[in-house]
Parts: structure tokens; C-alpha cells; sequence
């Protein structure tokens, strides 16, 4: 109790509320545009955290944090179009609903679906950060290959149209992903004797142009020619409805428990999170084949699941001082410009401190969604922007954010060809999402398993003998059997009948 009455009175000051409701203010507005990632967000507004007293700045960034997850599903639901890696997962259900006229619905789950995992995962985080700590640590690089096999077997679930397609677009990511220096044996590869890919191909200019750049082109191909009507679209009221609770909230539960533990997994992300929430949202649904044509399940799970992650990341750093993602690791330096070191030794010797942080958190969530909701009528109404309009709008943006992120004009070169490619192969019937999962997969998969190789001296059963790994591995058969499994007896039911 003493430390909950420290945090409040470290957490709930005027200056503190004010610094986390303008800190989800402005990273719901850096979500909401495509190429400007949560990273991204953070790192820009750090030196701003000086100009506040105690850890109110540092409840500022978590605030942008929080914020910025949650604005990337807005252009994703609305434009087909990714805020932020994390939701590109929210797009393969939200922009169906988009097109059935139910944009303002849409919204509203994906803001409540935000809001619980967010919760939930701040829940965990204050009950029992250092049990998750402890199951964080037992992994190493066998668990972390075999949570990315597990992840890649989600292509299967994705690819519902043509899963050779699907794991088509995956290798084609994995591909690109083993462009620039080995992590392990230092060779260069497919770098052509450029200084540019010896870090790899950059992932963010990728991904605006596989589903911005594309979707753009094929918006500007479906219009050319054809009268414009401009949609009048309406919201009402600011909740979902109640059938639309009850069809998601178990998804959304289940999905903030997945999205905090990924998260409390250094080096994973709410990209992986949101993929994994979103296939098991799928296997546990009453009608999957619902899935990809604008199912509420299939739209409120990866919500749930890449915003719990903020929680699961304070994990590790606040316990351990290990940052969770590239994000708490920006945190992690401004808490100890502050002079405050996270570690096992900071629940002794500041616990006003790092529960301030994890009430600060909350109240960010809080915040999240009550601007969310508010604002839905007003996200919205980017559906009325007429196309021809809005088109070139996304293209400034697309180029401003590929531009923006080394300050490369080959990463603009690489937007534009990747938006070309994902425009021919949308045509053709591909799907983006395995591509992104190969991209996003692929060097976790190829690095921790040249390292477990190390550790083992090339004894190949490490991956079967470790029971977190073994676990991860039983369960990507299982992903991989039994869709197919499934799909065979209804059709079998289906030429009974």
C-alpha cells in the first residue's frame, strides 16, 4: 500500500497527467502517419523530457509510446495503409469493414480492443513483472528460433485464398531479409558492392511501399475515369455495440495475455505479437472462415495483442535492465539520465519511481482510448476525402516517410520499387502480410539458429530437448497441420452432405 500511495503521488500530479495526456496526443497524430514509427517518435521527443521536473517526461514518452501503437490502426483500417509495423496485421479485417461502410464500427473496436490489452498488460506488469522477468530470462537463442518458426507457421492461417502463394510471398521475405553482413560469420551477401545494403534493406521503406505506395496505384488504376461520389459516412454513439463486446472481448482478453508475454521477450515487437493473436484469434473462432473478409474477432485480436506489448516490454527493463524493444531502450536511457537505474534493485530503492511509471502507463492507456473514441467521428470522416484528393496526399507521405527515417533518398528508390512489386503482385493475387512476416522473422530465425548450432556444437536436437523451445516447436506442427486438417473435413462434410 505504501508504494501505491507513492506512486499516486508521483504519478497523478498536474504536470505528470498533462505530460501523458500530450504525450498520447502526439503519438496517436505520429501513428496516424505512415513511415513515422513509434522509434521514430520517441527518439525525436526525448531531449524535450528535460524541460519537465521528476519522471514526468519520462510518463510523456510513455504516453507517445502508447499513443503511436494505437494511431498506426487508424490508416490502417481506413487507407489499407500501416501507421506502424505493428498494425499491418489490423488491415488484413479492417479495411474490409471499411469497405462494407463500416468504418466508424471498425474504430470503435480497434480503439476498445487497444484500450483492454493495454490494461491487461499494465495489470501483469504491476502484479507480476518479476515472475515474467524470470521466464524472459530461461530464453535463449534455441527459444528465440524456434518463437520465430512459430511465428512464420502463421502464414498458413494468413493465406487463407492460396497458402502456396502465401508461403511464396514468405521465402520472397525471408530472401530479402539475408541481404547485407551475417550477423555471425561477418560475409557480406547480394550487397553488389554497396555501401547501402551492408546493414540490409532498410524494413520501414518496404513496408509504406508494399501497402501504401501499391494500394495507392491500384486506388488511382479503380477511379481513373469514373465519376467521383463523395461517401457520407456516419457514426453513432461512441461504443461499440453490445453484440460486437460480446463477439470480441474473449479475443481481446486472450490476445492482451499473448501480446504481454511476446512482449516481455527482448528483440520481439507488436508486429510478431499482433500476427500471433491474430492466427490463434482465427483457431479459436466459431466461424474462421469469417476471417478476411472483415471478421470483429479477426480486427479486435491483433489490437489487443501489439498494444499489450508496451506493458510486456516494461518488463525486462524495469526488472532487469534489459529494454524489451527499441523503444523501452530509448526509455531506458532517459530513466537514467534521471538518475534512475532499472534493475532487481529498483523495486527496493525507488519503488515510487517505478510504480509512478507503471500508473503513468495506465493512465495512458486511459488516455488512449478516451481520445480514441472521442475522435472516431473525426478519423472517419477521412473516408469522405474523395480519392483523387486523397490519393496524392498518401503519395507526399509516402516519400516524405521512406525520405524521413535515414534521410536517404535510396530508401525513397526502394519505397517506390517495393510499391511497384506489391502493385504486381496484388494483381496476381498475393498476399502482403507473409511477405512482412519473412521480412520481419527472418533474420531472428537465421541468427539464433547459427547461435544455437554454436551452443551445441552443431547438435541439431537442442531445439527439441529444451522445453520452452520443444513447446514453440510442437505447437508450429500443430499450426501446420491442423488448418489443413480442418479445411479437409469440411469439405468432406460439405460432399457428404
Amino acid at each position: 500500500m505504501e508504494n501505491l500511495f507513492a506512486a499516486m503521488g508521483t504519478a497523478l500530479t498536474l504536470p505528470s497527467i498533462f505530460a501523458v495526456f500530450l504525450g498520447v496526443f502526439i503519438g496517436i497524430v505520429m501513428g496516424v502517419l505512415p513511415g513515422l514509427t513509434v522509434t521514430m517518435g520517441v527518439a525525436l521527443l526525448f531531449p524535450v523530457t528535460f524541460a519537465f521536473d521528476g519522471i514526468s517526461g519520462i510518463l510523456m514518452l510513455l504516453g507517445i509510446y502508447v499513443g503511436a501503437v494505437y494511431g498506426g490502426s487508424i490508416p490502417a483500417i481506413l487507407l489499407n495503409t500501416p501507421g506502424t509495423p505493428a498494425s499491418a496485421a489490423t488491415m488484413i479485417e479492417g479495411y474490409p469493414m471499411v469497405k462494407r461502410g463500416e468504418a466508424g464500427r471498425a474504430l470503435k473496436i480497434s480503439t476498445l480492443a487497444s484500450g483492454v490489452g493495454g490494461i491487461i498488460s499494465n495489470i501483469a506488469l504491476i502484479l507480476v513483472a518479476p515472475l515474467l522477468a524470470s521466464i524472459a530470462l530461461n530464453f535463449s537463442a534455441p527459444e528465440y528460433f524456434a518463437l520465430a518458426i512459430f511465428g512464420i507457421s502463421i502464414i498458413v492461417s494468413i493465406s487463407a485464398d492460396s497458402v502456396i502463394k502465401g508461403l511464396i510471398g514468405g521465402v520472397v521475405g525471408l530472401l530479402v531479409a539475408t541481404v547485407g553482413i551475417d550477423a555471425v560469420t561477418g560475409y557480406t551477401r547480394f550487397t553488389f558492392d554497396t555501401t547501402y545494403l551492408l546493414g540490409g534493406i532498410s524494413f520501414i521503406p518496404i513496408l509504406v511501399g508494399l501497402f501504401a505506395f501499391s494500394q495507392t496505384l491500384i486506388s488511382i488504376e479503380e477511379t481513373y475515369g469514373t465519376t467521383l461520389k463523395k461517401a457520407k459516412l456516419k457514426v453513432k454513439g461512441l461504443l461499440p455495440s453490445r453484440n460486437d463486446w460480446r463477439a470480441t472481448r474473449i479475443h481481446m482478453m486472450r490476445s492482451g495475455l499473448i501480446g504481454t508475454f511476446i512482449g516481455t521477450i527482448p528483440g520481439t515487437g507488436g508486429d510478431i505479437a499482433a500476427y500471433v493473436s491474430y492466427n490463434e484469434a482465427k483457431r479459436f473462432a466459431k466461424q474462421p472462415e469469417e476471417f478476411g473478409k472483415g471478421s470483429v474477432e479477426g480486427l479486435a485480436a491483433p489490437e489487443a495483442g501489439n498494444n499489450a506489448v508496451t506493458g510486456g516490454a516494461m518488463v525486462p527493463m524495469t526488472t532487469l535492465g534489459i529494454p524489451g524493444d527499441s523503444v523501452t531502450a530509448i526509455i531506458l536511457g532517459a530513466l537514467m539520465v534521471q538518475g534512475i537505474q532499472p534493475g532487481p534493485l529498483l523495486f527496493k530503492e525507488q519503488p515510487d519511481q517505478v510504480y509512478g511509471l507503471f500508473l503513468g502507463l495506465l493512465i495512458a492507456n486511459l488516455f488512449m482510448v478516451a481520445l480514441g473514441l472521442f475522435g472516431i467521428r473525426y478519423f472517419a470522416k477521412i473516408v469522405d476525402v474523395p480519392k483523387y484528393v486523397l490519393s496524392p496526399i498518401i503519395f507526399v507521405l509516402c516519400f516524405v516517410g521512406a525520405f524521413a527515417i535515414n534521410n536517404s533518398l535510396i530508401d525513397v528508390f526502394v519505397m517506390v520499387g517495393a510499391g511497384i512489386i506489391g502493385y504486381a503482385l496484388i494483381k496476381l493475387k498475393f498476399s502482403m502480410s507473409p511477405i512482412v512476416l519473412g521480412l520481419i522473422l527472418g533474420p531472428m530465425i537465421e541468427s539464433n539458429m547459427q547461435r544455437s548450432m554454436i551452443m551445441s556444437g552443431g547438435d541439431i536436437s537442442i531445439f527439441f530437448t529444451r522445453p520452452i523451445s520443444g513447446t514453440f516447436l510442437l505447437l508450429t506442427v500443430l499450426a501446420l497441420i491442423i488448418p489443413p486438417l480442418l479445411d479437409w473435413r469440411k469439405k468432406r462434410k460439405g460432399n457428404v452432405s
